[in-house]
Parts: C-alpha cells; structure tokens; sequence
C-alpha cells in the first residue's frame, strides 16, 4: 500500500513538472482547468465575481474555471510561497503596489502579446502605467479607486463655506481655512486617518506636483522632498500642531476606525477611499446627510495617485492564452461594471465608466466617476526597495512629523538620506 501511494506521488509531482507547476491543468479529454484566486470580500462583490466564472464556465466547455478565495491581509506571502512551490494560481486577483518583486522576479507573465485589442484600448494608458515594470505588462488594472473627502452635509451648510466640486475644487490653502472654520465647540473640521500614512501623502501630493521619487538616465531612482512634495505633508501638520483643525487622535487610526467619530459630528470630514461609502451607507444613523467632495487641488489640478486592483497570469501556467481570454472575459464594459458597483469603486475601463450606473447622484457616485481621468500611477509603483523605505524609512518618519515630534527639517534628512541608503541597496 505505501509502495502504490509513493509511486503516485511521483507520478504525480512528474505531471505537475510537466504542465509547468501551475495548479491548474489539462485532463484526458483535453478540457483545460484554469485557477482563478480572487480577493474579493464583501458580499456583493463575491457575488459578482463567483456569478461572472459561472457565466464563463456554461459557454466555455472546454476551458473551466474554478473559483479560489484569497486575502488581502495574506496575499503578498501567500503568492510568493505558491511561486517558489510551482502551485500558483493561473489567474491571480491583486494590487498594482504588490506586483513589482513578482514582476521583477520572473513570477508573472508578460501580458502584451496575449490581450486583446479590445481590452487593450478601452484601459487609458495612464492606468497601463501601473502595472508595467521594465519593458512589459504584467497585470491589467481594472478597479480604482480615488481618495476623497468625505463630509457632514449638515456641518458644511451651517458654517456656510463654499462646497468644492470637480470643476472648482478646493485648492490646499483653502482647505486649510476651510477646516478652521468648521472646527470649535469640541469639533475638529477633519480628522487624518494614517496609521497608513506613505501612500496617502505619497498620492495626495501629485495634485501639487510632487512626486519624491525621481528616476535618473541610469535608471536609478532616488529620494527627493522638494517644495512640491512638501505641500500635503505641511498641510496635515499644521492643521494637527498649529492650527487645531485636525485630531491627533486619528493619526494611528485606520479610515472605519474613525467612522463612529464621524457619525457623531466629531469631524466635519474625513479624508477616505471612495469605496468608504458603501460602511457609510450601511452604518451611518438613520437620517445622517454626508456628502462625497473631492480631495484639495494643486498646481496640477486634482492629479492623485492610486494603485489599481489587478488581474495576472503566472508565469508558470501552462495555459496563459486561455487565462488571458477568461480576464478578457471578466472585464468586457458590462462585467467591470457589475465588479465596480460590487466593490463601490471605479473601473478603468474607459466604456464601463460611461454605465449611467456609475454616473447617478445616488450615493455620489457622480462625484467619483468624475475624478477618474485624473488619476495616475502611484508614485512609487515601479520602484525596488520601496516596501523597505515605507516600513523602515518613511512611516515612523511621518508619523513623528505628523504627531508634531520632529519638525520639517528632519523629515527631510529621513526620508531622503537614510531613504537613499535603503533604495541604493536594491540599485547595485
């Protein structure tokens, strides 16, 4: 018995060597099985996502799709394990900011020769940029979202302050006087949520021009914090320690920790990500009037950067081409539609974005469907050693100066001199 059970086994792991060590596979009457892990969590866009691989599967005999679920909390060392073991996915559901060691590593598939025309013009280049490393692509984005203010309709009526829209936002300046005078009587007029605070001020600052990370023609990358990238964290400093504006309790919070602060006129706003909307509107108190405005402008306009949710082929898959029709599939205008309203997010496809689902008044969606042509690849998409400067570098460094610990001058020195020596490492 044990003899039967290790020669299968090697049997077996032959097979897998055979079919390129992904997880899926061919059986013996040629039908292909494609793996397909999805990071989809809330309800609806589980539904969504499970409903759209039932579709594919009834019309598509011969090349099947098995639904995995993933998380995001573990996805980043649950692929590189399921890399280096040969048992990735096919298909795999991601972020742009995750894809970059994959990409660089060999563990990802480049996607320029199996898309179709179709898919392929109807993304904007812009959101093409964030998932190409080198000289391929190696995912395509397809949901996105903006970070906005989300506001006290009530709050904002009754202190009578000009309501910023996409035409005529506020400038950084403004919002800053804006937040003074919301606040008082126990209220702040924001409250900052950064226990996450890089790609929040890393993205903000794009409206302002800054961009921190600056490639050479040697195509090394180093750190600089000029006046441009200087313009968001100043404003969040000086709304926390000068002007009182802003909580200092919420700079260790995440964006719903907040939310029962909100709910109960503690901050006339929140800066949060669109998709927010979708807790608000499951537990805000009955007759709660909130409203969705764009985040402050700069000198180049309402310029942010965001990190698309992704869809890839491994490498090792032995059927990229049939895994590049299954994302075709799954991203056709009407089914990025049904992904965007599950998850409360935007598509990035240009025909999806025109559904009047995602252009009504209701639950603002307008508002955020309206920020889309300005949202750009996140600043430190394509940069090596950038998760090691996050972590290491620069969020105790904003955390501090946010928290009023250290001051402007030795940001700068943190984020550019020890970030250089971090970067430097991965640039040999």
């Amino acid at each position: 018995m044990r003899r039967v059970s290790r020669l299968a086994a090697v049997t077996a792991a032959v097979a897998l060597l055979l079919t390129g060590c992904s997880s899926g596979g061919t059986d013996d009457d040629g039908k292909v099985t494609l793996e397909f892990q999805s990071l989809a969590w809330q309800k609806e866009s589980v539904d969504a996502n499970k409903q759209l691989v039932k579709e594919w599967n009834a019309t598509h005999p011969d090349i099947q799709v098995k639904y995995v679920q993933g998380s995001w909390d573990s996805v980043h060392d649950q692929l590189l394990t399921s890399f280096e073991g040969g048992e990735a996915p096919d298909v795999i559901h991601d972020a742009s900011d995750d894809l970059a060691d994959f990409a660089y590593g060999g563990y990802l598939a480049d996607l320029r020769d199996l898309l179709p025309a179709r898919l392929k013009s109807d993304i904007p280049q812009h959101s093409w940029e964030t998932t190409t490393f080198g000289d391929g692509v190696y995912g395509v984005p397809f949901l996105q979202e903006p970070r906005v203010l989300i506001a006290n309709a009530k709050i904002l009526k009754a202190a009578g302050v000009r309501i910023p829209t996409p035409a005529k936002p506020w400038s950084w300046d403004e919002f800053r006087t804006i937040t003074k005078k919301l606040s008082g009587k126990k209220r702040f007029g924001v409250a900052w949520p950064l226990k996450e605070p890089v790609s929040a001020t890393l993205n903000l600052s794009l409206s302002a021009g800054g961009r921190m990370f600056h490639r050479g023609a040697d195509g090394k990358v180093t750190v600089r914090f000029d006046a441009a990238d200087q313009v968001v964290p100043r404003t969040v400093h000086d709304q926390v320690d000068t002007d009182g504006s802003a909580s200092g309790a919420t700079l260790g919070m995440g964006g719903s920790d907040t939310l029962p602060g909100f709910f109960a006129g503690k901050y006339a706003m929140v800066p949060l990500g669109f998709s927010y909307r979708q807790q608000i509107v499951q537990q805000a108190p009955k007759g709660f009037d909130w409203q969705v405005l764009p985040a402050p402008a700069g000198r180049d306009g309402l310029a942010q950067g965001v990190s698309p949710q992704t869809l890839s082929v491994a490498e090792d898959s032995p059927h990229k081409k049939e895994a590049a029709q299954f994302i075709d599939f799954l991203l056709r205008p009407p089914s990025m539609v049904r992904l965007a309203l599950g998850d409360w997010m935007l598509p990035t496809g240009t025909e999806a974005l025109k559904d009047p689902a995602l252009r009504t008044q209701k639950n603002d969606w307008a508002t955020g469907t309206a920020l889309a042509g300005d949202l750009r690849s996140a600043p430190a998409q394509s940069v090596r050693g950038y998760a090691e400067w996050k972590d290491k570098v620069a969020t105790p460094a904003l955390q501090e100066y946010y928290s009023g610990s250290i001051g402007l001058g030795e940001l700068r020195k943190r984020l550019v001199n020890d970030g250089n020596l971090v970067l430097a490492r991965y640039q040999r």
